[in-house]
């Protein structure tokens, strides 16, 4: 059974807690793969994103090398808003054999009960939720849940965007193709 996790966000921007993340899972879950899947019109989201084709980008200068790395456009493609249950369901049903593995941050997983159908989300996915040293368990639910272990990391896109706005070096915070491409097209300033 192929083991495929699914790590969904804005992206905006991808970097380092992103890869240390998914590298991760990789391990820690022995994933097949780990499909990045940047969100098309996140539906929690108040504030104005890069557009999509930016986003898409900066993922796959990110991902690039690592070939369990797969840059999926599902969301991006389809029209309206990006909830978590609609790709779940379109992934297994195009590959029903695979096992699941939605990979989220512990401030994801606080906010999962406000999610679009996250009871049948639950029913269909493993949850791996990042566990950072010194931070409380992952509590279990009705949903079978996994721990990632990630080392001590304080970065944020939002951290990212403001230091861009400030025109501050991002050098340390994201991989050196993505630092060069919201340069050269001028985001978040």
């Amino acid at each position: 059974m192929k083991r495929i996790g699914l790590f969904g966000g804005s992206f905006d921007p991808v970097h380092h807690a992103h890869l240390s993340l998914a590298r991760a899972a990789l391990r820690d879950l022995a994933l097949d793969e780990l499909r990045w899947i940047p969100a098309g019109q996140p539906w929690q989201k108040t504030r104005r994103l890069a557009d999509a084709a930016h986003r898409e980008a900066m993922v796959a200068l990110a991902i690039e090398g690592e070939p369990r790395f797969v840059l999926d456009r599902i969301e991006l493609d389809r029209p309206g808003p990006s909830y978590t249950l609609d790709t779940v369901r379109a992934l297994q049903a195009a590959q029903p054999g695979a096992q699941w593995f939605l990979i989220l941050g512990q401030d994801q997983r606080a906010g999962l009960p406000t999610w679009h159908g996250v009871d049948e989300l639950l029913g269909l996915v493993t949850l791996a939720v990042a566990q950072r040293p010194g931070a409380p368990e992952v509590e279990a639910s009705a949903a079978t849940v996994r721990s990632i272990e990630l080392p001590p990391m304080t970065l944020s896109s939002t951290e990212v965007r403001a230091r861009c706005a400030a025109g501050l070096p991002i050098d340390e915070m994201v991989p050196a193709k993505v630092a060069r491409y919201i340069d050269q097209h001028g985001l978040y300033r």
